[in-house]
């Protein structure tokens, strides 16, 4: 026990103990500087600071540092060492911090993104857009229909409404959409098998406000007719999504809003999705250059479509 717990605190310093580096500081510059009177200008201190610091120094080290005569200082042998050694570490502090102060950062990227995509479909997957380009910084705001940019930088949305001329859109994916409900719903809400399947007359049917048309959409694309069945509305299609997985009834679900939980077994799609003829693209102002954190972002969110 003795033996390991010797080895963590070598481990841990891996080197002697240093003096508090404020005194080295003070020591370094009345050293450069030949004074302690221009080193406490360049340190905005006191004289007597630099000087009780450097006294401070040399009784941590055991050995003077400055010879003290004619009312003037001069370096020992010891001194020069030690000035050598401490003017070598503090530039290469300096020549670090410079370093690190002209790397060129990555703006920040506002990406707008419609409120249920972002919930269900974007923030989950981040985790690998950090992992594979942890230099982009994206800052993510809900948001839907047209767009202001200014405010934001780039944007995903669906072709559903009328877009400016002048804004540039890139393809991600086709919208794919089908009903889904809670597993342990299934049976009450399908009959049939195959080409057969139907949905049953009883099975209760979730609408949101914000896609009032989402079921005779699925029709259409589908090529089923929708009798009469019990309906609730919901005021936002999030909600009725979760109202699905909580087996209030079934709705219609596009795939990349329901997939993980199909995935996870929390939702079932009985008849699968079909595509309705709309499509997400990711918006900008101006064509995005190629190798920008913004071409790189396109690419991540195509691969995960």
């Amino acid at each position: 026990m003795n033996s390991h717990d010797g080895s963590e605190k070598n481990s841990r310093s891996g080197r002697a103990p240093l003096p508090p580096l404020g005194g080295l500081r003070c020591f370094e510059a009345a050293a450069r500087l030949g004074s302690f009177s221009r080193a406490a200008e360049e340190l905005h201190l006191t004289h007597g600071a630099i000087s009780r610091a450097v006294r401070s120094l040399e009784d941590a080290l055991g050995v003077a540092l400055f010879e003290r005569r004619n009312q003037r200082v001069h370096l020992t042998a010891a001194g020069a060492t030690l000035r050598d050694a401490a003017a070598s570490a503090f530039d290469g502090l300096a020549a670090a911090v410079h370093a690190l102060r002209s790397t060129p950062r990555s703006p920040v990227l506002v990406l707008s993104c419609e409120p249920t995509l972002l919930m269900r479909w974007l923030i989950p997957r981040l985790p690998s857009l950090h992992a594979l380009h942890p230099r982009i910084a994206l800052q993510l705001v809900a948001g839907g229909g047209p767009v202001g940019f200014g405010e934001v930088d780039l944007a995903i949305r669906r072709d559903d409404f009328e877009r400016d001329a002048r804004v540039h859109a890139q393809f991600l994916f086709e919208e794919r959409i089908g009903p889904v409900c809670s597993p342990r719903l299934s049976a009450q809400v399908v009959s049939g098998t195959g080409s057969r399947l139907r949905l049953r007359a009883r099975a209760t049917r979730l609408h949101s406000a914000t896609r009032p048309g989402a079921w005779n959409d699925w029709a259409r694309a589908s090529g089923r007719d929708l009798a009469d069945a019990p309906s609730q509305r919901f005021e936002h299609f999030y909600f009725s999504l979760q109202a699905a997985s909580a087996g209030v009834g079934v709705a219609i679900g596009p795939w990349q809003l329901v997939r993980d939980e199909i995935d996870a077994g929390l939702l079932e799609a009985p008849f699968g999705f079909v595509a309705d003829g709309s499509a997400y693209h990711l918006l900008s102002p101006a064509p995005i250059a190629p190798d920008s954190d913004a071409a790189h972002l396109l690419d991540w969110l195509r691969s995960q479509a």
